[in-house]
């Protein structure tokens, strides 16, 4: 089937493409909207948004594929990403993903047996002062201890239904 933005959120397009010059210059902000309605960036998606953007199909790919910020395969309703630098790695960035691993019976890449959480590595999540952090959506988690860790995964898992992986 293909994609289409509800009426809502094609109002919401029509209104972030005046923001720019060129068609072309508002893909960021437009497969960003897509991925929030839909979850994540399909083919679909991809279709979709080269043809309202007057591009084509490997150019839109071509920025999918740049940004991890972009899911090319569905993802839970809660992503966690570990940032695993240096700075995060001396401070317990490399426990805080195994007990993750371990919690959500799954690696990073993956999505837990519950639907609720897909685990991901972090290049660098800009927190160096505050390690180890995680980001779970768009919230920052820091200076972590495993006990704080479990609460907040706690809190998420509360609000976040289970569903299949």
């Amino acid at each position: 089937m293909a994609f289409a933005l509800p009426s809502d959120r094609e109002d919401e397009l029509v209104e972030i493409l005046t923001h720019y010059p060129e068609k072309r210059a508002a893909c960021l902000p437009a497969l960003w909207l897509c991925q929030k309605v839909n979850g994540w960036i399909s083919p679909d998606v991809i279709a979709y948004v080269a043809e309202r953007l007057e591009l084509t199909t490997a150019q839109v790919k071509g920025v999918v594929t740049f940004y991890t910020m972009f899911f090319e395969e569905p993802v839970a309703p809660n992503v966690v990403w570990v940032c695993r630098t240096l700075s995060c790695d001396l401070r317990g960035g490399k426990t805080v993903q195994e007990h993750l691993e371990q919690r959500f019976g799954c690696h990073a890449g993956q999505t837990s047996s519950d639907g609720r959480f897909t685990l991901l590595k972090a290049e660098c999540l800009a927190a160096c002062g505050q390690a180890p952090m995680v980001q779970i959506n768009d919230d920052y988690h820091e200076n972590l201890t495993l006990e704080k860790l479990d609460s907040i995964i706690d809190d998420y898992a509360a609000r976040t239904p289970a569903t299949e992986a």
